[in-house]
């Protein structure tokens, strides 16, 4: 495998920095370019790198590691749009006829789209498939925008696809082998605690203090319901190992029954958020996990008003 190259400190030169990038004047017409609502508007090319591209023109990338974009956030994001418009460019290369594939920026593309922008600015650069793969983890982690199950699927696709040894990769990424590791740990919990850590009901230092049990998603419920810290877990774990907890305790939570299941989904849809019911027979826990203030007004909006 050829040695990676130092994408992370470079990344800013070809995406922006977190702050917003201004674009010059524009000085140069490409050709019409079709918007969203049937019309056509001209892509122009500014002083510099950057060009307008109508927002069907591009799409997804196939290498984002980036799967759940909050909804609020997108939303709140949008506002900010309609006033100012997408200052910092979109990183994309060529797809197929003029269309583009997003490498880095599909949240603002998602956001424009929502604000009803026709075009937004970008930057086009021919990118190998393990370019873009390497540039949109990377961006997405020095954003912190990926949840720690996205990190380490895509850490995982990076060693698979392209043969990298955890510690290229940390050196690639940025980070620490140790937490290229522990991330890739993850991986091994059941798919129920992964989605609990996805939502961010629970942290990735709980999950981590689960990996290899088999009453793992019990255990998990009962962090969401008890509110327990990552340090209440490790002496809970501790204490189960040890047998100085009762069988109830140390069993797996009895399967919920089909209407229980029924509306779970029906909130989860309702609020677009993860909604968990534990009926103990005589009362019960209704947990619902936000990750934004504005998710938590959102749900406290919809209580208070009946």
């Amino acid at each position: 495998m050829s040695k990676p190259r130092g994408l992370g400190r470079g990344l800013s030169a070809l995406i922006g920095d977190a702050g917003e990038a201004k674009p010059s004047t524009p000085v140069t017409s490409t050709g019409d370019v079709p918007q969203s609502g049937g019309q056509k508007k001209s892509a122009v090319v500014t002083q510099g790198p950057y060009m307008r591209l109508g927002v069907d023109q591009l799409v997804p990338g196939k290498f984002q590691p980036r799967q759940n974009f909050d909804d609020g956030d997108l939303e709140s994001l949008s506002k900010s749009l309609k006033e100012k418009g997408v200052l910092q460019p979109l990183l994309v290369r060529a797809a197929t006829d003029g269309i583009y594939e997003i490498v880095a920026g599909e949240r603002r593309w998602r956001a424009a789209q929502r604000a009803g922008l026709h075009d937004v600015p970008v930057i086009v650069e021919a990118l190998s498939d393990r370019e873009a793969l390497e540039i949109g983890i990377i961006e997405n982690v020095q954003r912190a925008d990926l949840n720690a199950i996205e990190e380490g699927e895509a850490f995982q696709r990076l060693m698979d696809e392209f043969a990298y040894t955890q510690d290229a990769l940390a050196k690639v990424i940025g980070k620490s082998r140790s937490h290229i590791a522990n991330t890739l740990r993850l991986s091994a919990l059941p798919k129920a605690v992964r989605d609990f850590v996805v939502s961010g009901a629970l942290s990735p230092g709980h999950a981590r203090a689960l990996i290899g049990r088999e009453d793992a998603v019990a255990l998990a419920r009962k962090i969401i319901s008890d509110g327990l810290s990552v340090r209440d877990v490790e002496k809970l774990t501790t204490q189960i190992k040890a047998g100085r907890v009762t069988s109830k305790a140390k069993g797996p939570a009895p399967e919920k029954d089909a209407d229980t299941q029924a509306l779970e989904k029906t909130l989860s849809d309702g609020l677009g958020l993860s909604v968990s019911i534990d009926d103990t027979g005589k009362g019960g826990c209704l947990s619902v996990s936000y990750k934004t203030l504005e998710q938590l007004d959102d749900v406290i909006r919809r209580l208070l008003a009946g």
